[in-house]
């Protein structure tokens, strides 16, 4: 199942199903259905463009980020015993620092942990994340952020095994049960990690982080130009949607 998972994240991506669709054509026009083939050309470039202009990945993204408020600064925090936080990628290799090891979502993730810990003063931080065989889980790495930012290591609890959210909700259950937590997670992955969390059986309180849409930002001309980060952006969100599906579906 995690195996089939990942192949799907990949398959759908706005650059693979375009690249699907122009293999499509590619066929149809060496059968010489010429009409169709330029047809399925035509919607080829037309996903690529319509994902990597801001309009439409931030419509797609923004409406994952805004179902969770961010935890208010000016009210205290709820009293809870601990902070989850949500495994993402991590790669440390040729010595770099663990800054560097870690991809941007985990270190958003693990900052934002960390910060709410020294907020609650007593809670315990719960860190999470597993990896493939061969591959360094991410909770390893935000373990080791965490002591250096001053976490103490009897504060600090390591889930390295679960490889997916699904899995991390399990996982975090089993060890708390019914007890609130505070979950720390990208701001457009928690609504999946909600629902798999509560699913499970947690009573997990939203504290997104690392949220990329900014509506207030001004717009002009330039939002019709495709962009890297903006098929970045509906990358993300074609993912969660579809785990959103998956969950809705009984499947995961």
């Amino acid at each position: 199942m995690y195996v089939l998972k990942q192949l799907i994240g990949v398959l759908a991506t706005p650059l693979m199903i375009a690249f699907m669709i122009g293999v499509a054509a590619g066929i149809c026009r060496m059968f010489g259905r010429c009409k169709i083939a330029i047809s399925l050309w035509v919607a080829s470039l037309a996903v690529v463009y319509l994902g990597s202009i801001s309009p439409v990945s931030n419509s797609l993204l923004g409406s994952l980020e805004h179902r969770y408020a961010p935890l208010p600064e000016e009210t205290p925090l709820p009293a809870v015993e601990f902070v989850v936080v949500l495994g993402s990628g991590y790669a440390p290799h040729d010595g770099v620092p663990v800054t560097a090891a870690l991809d941007e979502d985990g270190l958003v993730r693990i900052t934002e942990g960390v910060r709410l810990v020294r907020r609650l003063k007593n809670a315990h931080l719960i860190v999470s994340g597993g990896a493939p065989p061969g591959q360094m889980p991410a909770a390893l790495g935000y373990a080791l952020l965490a002591r250096d930012l001053g976490v103490d290591t009897s504060s600090l609890i390591v889930l390295d095994h679960a490889r997916d959210t699904a899995a991390e909700a399990k996982t975090v259950f089993s060890l708390l049960g019914l007890k609130p937590f505070l979950l720390v997670t990208s701001a457009y992955h928690m609504p999946r990690a909600m629902r798999l969390m509560e699913k499970k059986g947690a009573h997990p309180i939203p504290a997104p982080t690392g949220q990329r849409v900014n509506e207030s930002a001004s717009a002009d001309w330039r939002i019709l130009l495709p962009t890297a980060e903006g098929l970045g952006q509906t990358d993300r969100a074609l993912h969660e949607y579809l785990g959103l599906a998956a969950i809705a579906a009984g499947i995961i």
